[in-house]
């Protein structure tokens, strides 16, 4: 079966879409994302993401290209055109079609919007969680303002290129005062010896992850212990547990760091039991 796409107003095959080569999404990544999990044929956790979307737009002046619940309508639309039950959509907002000039177009133009969805492998993803992923530390090098969820991506896609060629499937960018930031396409976590969970604030210097969030209600729920305080690569090292959140990984247990086991180089019990009750705190529609 084709895959289907929208692009500004319009469902076409995923081989015929395209876009202005004068769209400023492509001439300056002047544009914003959201990634949302396709769960049971349902967008898990709409209503945060379409937050998080609108809020991404205001911080850099770009105007919702319909109403929230158009939007919501055109992705639940895609959605049922590619007949996805397990994987994710993928929405791009960015400031439109305008001859190349740095400032904005004056007077403004219509921001464009593009939509697609694709099936993901659920038991491959379970899998991997059973088995738990490696990751690797490099220097922070991005923009300050990672709280936007913006498609100008490039330091991510060579950190991931480079966990990638050292067998290793995330990247974990470290600041100058050796603290973790987040990964490269995730947030990162530790659990400490004493079974307290940490991870860093998302008042600055990361993304404020969905899945982060969600997580953060399943922690209470459960009373774990949560700590939003930075932390080092080497306390990372010396963690009992480790993993990584994001939309389509959900709880990810880290086993390795830098080449080196954490705890006991098996995914890690609290990790794991957070991934179980995960998705009975999101929401469905």
């Amino acid at each position: 079966m084709a895959r289907i796409a929208y692009v500004n107003g319009r469902y076409c095959d995923l081989r015929d879409a395209a876009v202005n080569i004068e769209d400023r999404g492509y001439q300056f990544s002047d544009g914003v994302y959201e990634v949302c999990e396709i769960r049971n044929g349902s967008l898990v956790d709409l209503p945060r993401h379409m937050a998080r979307l609108k809020r991404s737009l205001s911080e850099i002046r770009i105007a919702m290209p319909m109403g929230e619940a158009a939007l919501a309508a055109v992705m639940h639309e895609v959605v049922r055109r590619n007949r996805v039950h397990y994987g994710l959509i993928y929405l791009q907002i960015t400031r439109g079609v305008a001859h190349r000039d740095h400032a904005f177009p004056s007077p403004a133009v219509k921001p464009s919007l593009t939509i697609t969805a694709k099936s993901l492998n659920f038991e491959k993803n379970q899998a991997m969680a059973a088995k738990g992923i490696a990751v690797i530390t490099v220097p922070e090098n991005r923009w300050p303002r990672v709280d936007i969820k913006s498609v100008s991506l490039l330091p991510n896609v060579l950190a991931k290129q480079q966990a990638k060629e050292q067998g290793a499937y995330e990247a974990w960018f470290v600041g100058s005062d050796g603290c973790v930031t987040e990964g490269s396409s995730s947030n990162a976590w530790i659990v400490t010896k004493a079974g307290t969970v940490v991870t860093r604030s998302a008042e600055s210097g990361i993304l404020p992850g969905i899945t982060r969030a969600v997580l953060m209600e399943v922690l209470a729920a459960l009373q774990i212990r949560l700590e939003e305080r930075p932390f080092t690569a080497a306390e990372a090292h010396e963690a009992a547990e480790a993993f990584v959140t994001a939309s389509t990984q959900i709880v990810m247990p880290v086993v390795k760091i830098d080449g080196k086991p954490v705890g006991t180089g098996a995914p890690g019990p609290i990790a794991l039991k957070l991934r179980d009750h995960f998705h009975g705190f999101s929401s469905f529609s």
